[in-house]
């Protein structure tokens, strides 16, 4: 084998080092058979010279001069040529080796899984089909941002920025209006349990739910306050803003608090009611606190019938002050 054809292989060798392992066996094959034939051709060249020249095959013992011309120019090319062979088969040999070890350490970049190989948690699917229906019950203008805020929830264990159900908007219901029951529950259910929250942190829960920022503070200008505010105020404002009139807001109040099923009778406690209708009152302003007095006495009345309860038709029936 030339000095070129084994500087070819060594090529391929290092070229074909990232191959799966048969192809390198194949290769080391392919070159064996090459070396075998060359030597072969090597050994019948020498016999072939050797029979050549009789004449100096008897010399070959009594004349040295002779002898060293033999050794010279048929025995000496193919010791060197054997010892090169033997040479490049070590070279080869430990090539190989160096980049069967570099394989079994560094992974291949382009590898190809099986669906065998791919670990799946086993909590994925489950959150994946609740994160979906989350979606699409709450409908986010913003998914991405929506879907941030969920997942942040989640992994603090804090009340997700969910609805109960699909809202379908009624005719008098404008569709980019913003603040929905719907999305005011969702943001009682976060905030209710702190009582007081601070401004801060009623404007991230606001934009989690993916509501105009405008609306909000509309509704935070409608009263003086601080840097902190009490829920239950905010949660009246934001009632005002749903309802057209004093009652109408003090229905969605009802329907965001109490603890019936939906389309029950939406019963939440007199104290509740009497504070919010109060605080809405005083926020309208022109209603005279002897009319307020008057319906808070005949809410009571009914409410003493029914546990301390104020359900909705004890006021839906009576005349309401428009806002």
């Amino acid at each position: 084998m030339s000095s070129f054809q084994l500087k070819r292989f060594c090529t391929a060798c290092s070229t074909h080092s990232s191959s799966l392992e048969e192809e390198n066996q194949e290769l080391w094959l392919e070159f064996i058979s090459r070396l075998l034939l060359d030597t072969k051709i090597k050994i019948l060249e020498t016999a072939w010279c050797l029979s050549a020249f009789p004449s100096e095959l008897c010399e070959f013992s009594t004349n040295p001069i002779r002898k060293e011309a033999i050794w010279v120019q048929t025995l000496f090319p193919l010791y060197m040529q054997a010892v090169l062979v033997i040479l490049h088969l070590f070279y080869c040999y430990f090539l190989q080796v160096r980049v069967t070890k570099l394989e079994k350490t560094m992974p291949l970049p382009d590898t190809l899984f099986c669906a065998q190989q791919i670990k799946i948690p086993p909590e994925l699917p489950d959150i994946m089909k609740q994160f979906t229906k989350a979606a699409i019950r709450t409908q986010p203008h913003d998914v991405l941002q929506w879907s941030a805020a969920y997942f942040t929830a989640l992994s603090k264990g804090e009340p997700l920025p969910v609805k109960e159900r699909i809202e379908t908007p009624s005719a008098k219901q404008k569709m980019d209006a913003g603040l929905t029951p719907g999305l005011l529950k969702v943001l009682h259910k976060q905030l209710s349990a702190k009582g007081t929250v601070s401004v801060a942190e009623l404007k991230e829960k606001w934009k989690d739910l993916c509501l105009p920022e405008e609306q909000l503070a509309a509704i935070l200008q409608l009263d003086t306050f601080d840097e902190e505010v009490e829920w239950m105020k905010i949660l009246a404002l934001g009632c005002s803003v749903l309802g057209e009139s004093l009652l109408s807001s003090m229905k969605h109040a009802c329907e965001i608090l109490t603890q019936d099923p939906e389309g029950g009778a939406a019963r939440i406690p007199y104290e509740t009611f009497s504070f919010l209708y109060c605080y809405l009152a005083s926020i309208d302003g022109d209603i005279p606190d002897e009319k307020i007095k008057a319906f808070l006495q005949k809410i009571k009345e009914d409410a003493d019938k029914q546990s301390g309860m104020v359900l909705l038709r004890n006021f839906q029936s009576q005349p309401s002050t428009r806002f």
